[in-house]
């Protein structure tokens, strides 16, 4: 199967996708986050070594290992989703401006569930407890145990479901649709598109972040003091400047559909967008050369939170008009790029490192294509801690 995919379809952003997810949702995640006493924006670090192997004038890496203490860029979307819920709940039930004891009692009336490779689940945990809720979490037999004891930590019940990811998502959804449990789920299918829908907005939080450090040019170099990483001062960005090009990593393609939306509205058409799979689960790649959404068997991937089997529909919907490719890539390129990643100060997982892979393993047709050279400027996410 080809490791790369140019998106055929590409279309330009309309109004249609800005009412899903935009700038002014990010500004409505960024005003909720604002509130919590454990949130600071992450840094955006710039890589001259990396820059200089990939042969770009700059890239820039947005470090998700510190957020809100929980490790993951995933505390941004299980947390608002569960928030935005239960203020929902509220409103319903005690009209517009329900007391804190109020939602807190809506919160305890009904158990909120989901399935997770590990750090969803730490999310929705972390939201829910704060809340006063229960929260269970469906784990699969894969997910490492460091993950449920974090959750148990949290305060979930943590069940474990025999088989792989897509296993323990039918279990979760069978015990919320058996208990009248709510589902928090950061997948989306007909007839279940609300929560996931916010979860990719709690996600745009962390692009609004990166758009404010390049107007301010706050970005911070990962080389000695004084270093300026291609930039424009030291800890600077040159000018102000917007990525000439996106990579960022998919599972269910959440993340990636909140970066589309999220560029396109903020820096128009000109960014190129490049979504970045496991070679074992291609699920978007695959998607996008079928035109629909598809749902892939693949093989065994050390990847463990990108190995997903199907795209969130919400998510392919959006990617399959703004993204301008799909990539794949192995767990040894994943692994590498994230020794590359902590020689220059950034230590996250080989999930985490999965965009620099994608950037850097890409074959010299696909960086023709992609107007990929010299003078790119390149976003990347370290969407998880090192494990």
């Amino acid at each position: 199967m080809e490791n790369s995919w140019l998106n055929s379809a590409r279309e330009t952003y309309t109004a249609n996708e800005r009412e899903l997810l935009g700038v002014a949702h990010a500004g409505q995640a960024r005003a909720f986050f604002g509130r919590h006493p454990a949130h600071r924006a992450t840094p955006l670090l710039s890589l001259p070594s990396m820059a200089s192997t990939a042969g770009v004038a700059s890239i820039w890496v947005k470090d998700e290992s510190g957020r809100m203490g929980l490790g993951s860029f995933k505390a941004l979307g299980g947390m608002y989703a569960v928030a935005r819920l239960v203020r929902t709940e509220a409103e319903e039930r005690h009209g517009p401006r329900p007391t804190e004891e109020q939602v807190r009692e809506v919160a305890a009336r009904t158990p909120f569930v989901c399935a997770s490779a590990g750090n969803h689940g730490i999310s929705m945990t972390a939201g829910v407890r704060e809340l006063g809720g229960d929260p269970i979490v469906f784990l699969s037999e894969d997910v490492p145990e460091d993950f449920a004891r974090r959750l148990r930590r949290l305060g979930a019940e943590v069940r474990r479901s025999p088989g792989d990811y897509e296993q323990s998502m039918a279990a979760a959804q069978e015990a919320a649709e058996r208990h009248g449990w709510r589902l928090i789920s950061d997948s989306s299918w007909d007839g279940y598109t609300a929560v996931p829908l916010d979860i990719m907005r709690g996600y745009t939080a962390l692009f609004d972040e990166v758009a404010e450090a390049l107007r301010g040019g706050a970005a911070e170099s990962t080389g000695a003091v004084g270093d300026t990483g291609g930039a424009g001062g030291p800890g600077g960005v040159e000018g102000g400047e917007a990525p000439s090009h996106v990579f960022v990593q998919a599972g269910v393609g959440g993340l990636a559909a909140a970066a589309a939306g999220y560029v396109r509205d903020r820096w128009g058409e000109q960014p190129k967008i490049v979504v970045v799979e496991p070679q074992a689960a291609p699920c978007l790649l695959v998607s996008a050369r079928e035109g629909r959404p598809t749902r892939v068997e693949g093989g065994r991937t050390l990847l463990g939170r990108l190995d997903c089997r199907e795209p969130s529909l919400v998510a392919w919907r959006l990617l399959s008009r703004l993204a301008d490719a799909f990539v794949t890539i192995t767990d040894e390129e994943a692994e590498s790029a994230a020794r590359l990643l902590a020689a220059e100060g950034v230590r996250v997982s080989a999930c985490g490192a999965a965009g620099a892979a994608g950037l850097l393993s890409l074959d010299q047709a696909t960086r023709t294509a992609l107007d990929l050279g010299p003078a790119s400027r390149v976003l990347l996410v370290g969407s998880e801690g090192a494990l």
